[in-house]
């Protein structure tokens, strides 16, 4: 009869591998779910973000609403400290296409902010990941919203 040191050595190597096949089972979803020929993913990122702090984002692809997300001030801290999100993940078809970002929370002397931006960009046959990115402008004491198609 094994020993418990063996019987806990061998649930911790079931459980590394279970992690494992867990990791390879979402990697397979998504990419069965999203292949990159229709993939898109929109990230949230923020530069020093000192005049803006972020409440909420909400965004459209084509005037269709595809995501929305409110921020705990853990997840603004975590963005203001260089940390990217991925808002969204979806399938479009190849073409032209609009994404429209709108960005709320408080702005200079913690006045209520709302502010969105637009952005066409065309749809090729890779994966299309676009950046949202909250940043200030020192020189106008504002923030700026840039929408950024990577390569």
């Amino acid at each position: 009869m094994p020993s418990d040191a063996a019987l806990d050595a061998r649930a911790e190597d079931l459980k590394r591998e279970v992690i494992t096949l867990n990791r390879d089972l979402l990697a397979l979803e998504e990419e069965l779910l999203y292949p990159a020929s229709t993939q898109v993913n929109v990230f949230v990122s923020m530069d020093v973000g000192k005049l803006f702090m972020l409440e909420s984002v909400q965004v459209k692809v084509d005037d269709k609403l595809v995501a929305q997300h409110l921020y705990t001030p853990a997840e603004v801290k975590a963005l203001h400290r260089g940390g990217v999100q991925r808002l969204f993940v979806g399938n479009l078809r190849s073409g032209p296409h609009e994404i429209t970002a709108f960005f709320t929370g408080q702005g200079p002397h913690e006045r209520d902010y709302k502010r969105g931006t637009t952005l066409q960009f065309d749809k090729g046959s890779e994966t299309r990941n676009i950046e949202l990115k909250v940043r200030d402008a020192l020189g106008k004491l504002q923030p700026e919203f840039d929408v950024k198609v990577w390569p």
